[in-house]
């Protein structure tokens, strides 16, 4: 048995009775359950149904369809990416603005973030354009960064089932440490900027946390917890976390990158990251507020 999870983004729509009815008669499904009323349901199935068909029946409404087994779909461990996923900017962009060259450094991110640029040159580069910059900036822009709604009732609601926690970034601790803390993640890990006490030096300390090192963290905390890959979930936007989608149990592309949503085998292109969530067979009610 299969379960087709529809969940709307609750700024842009809602899910109506024609719109699940559609989906349901385009892949012969069966009985649906409510998760979240006008928001997120499940419908049965008892085969693999072709995301393009759901796709065509959904009609261009803001609804992302989500296709999983039923057995095992609440998961035991979760490694989420940062920048664009749990938090809404790229902190690295941000921290730009204040020497003047967020354009500049934006515009490498968003190619590296693609697959177009090697991540570790790209990091290097773009860190060593802010030599010099006030370490006072850091703290200016964490007063910028905002979460993505359901962050937080993602990784509580998680840790009250059971489940591990993990925040594994490109960015740096600095930022990491401060939205684990915020979010309540069990842990977090990222590259840390180097500085001389009063300004940046233009360098990250090596070894660089990349793609490698992302799906590296998947494997060691699974295994650290005894659990199957299949009892994972990840979730991420950029192309240095394909790797960790594709190995875990659930992997999800969340408003990701082109190269990452043409890869990804599970796409969330509209809602928030109560997405995840629903994915998973929870019902609004279950959920728990951080």
């Amino acid at each position: 048995m299969y379960v087709v999870t529809l969940v709307a983004d609750r700024t842009a729509t809602t899910l109506t009775d024609t719109i699940m009815d559609r989906v349901r008669d385009a892949i012969g499904g069966g009985t649906i359950s409510v998760l979240s009323s006008a928001e997120a349901v499940d419908i049965a199935i008892d085969y693999v149904p072709d995301l393009d068909t759901i796709r065509a029946a959904l009609q261009g409404a803001a609804v992302d369809a989500i296709v999983a087994p039923r057995e095992g779909r609440r998961k035991r461990l979760l490694i989420a990416d940062m920048d664009s996923t749990i938090v809404t900017s790229e902190t690295l962009d941000e921290l730009a603005d204040f020497a003047g060259l967020k354009d500049r450094i934006a515009a490498i991110t968003a190619r590296a973030m693609n697959g177009e640029l090697d991540f570790k040159a790209a990091l290097r580069e773009r860190v060593a354009m802010l030599k010099g910059l006030p370490i006072a900036a850091l703290e200016q822009t964490w007063h910028r960064v905002q979460l993505t709604p359901g962050a937080g009732e993602l990784v509580a609601t998680m840790r009250a089932h059971g489940a591990m926690t993990a925040l594994v970034s490109g960015g740096f601790t600095f930022f990491t440490g401060r939205v684990a803390a915020l979010v309540g993640f069990d842990l977090h890990r990222s590259n840390v900027l180097m500085d001389d006490g009063a300004a940046l030096t233009g360098a990250v300390a090596e070894p660089i946390l990349d793609r490698h090192a992302k799906v590296a963290t998947l494997q060691e905390l699974a295994a650290g917890e005894r659990l199957p890959l299949s009892a994972t979930l990840a979730v991420g936007d950029g192309a240095n976390d394909l790797d960790m989608l594709a190995k875990a149990g659930l992997g999800v592309a969340f408003r990701a990158k082109p190269i990452v949503a043409a890869a990804a085998r599970t796409r969330v292109d509209h809602a928030d990251l109560r997405a995840l969530l629903f994915a998973q067979g929870y019902r609004a009610a279950e959920f728990v507020t951080s």
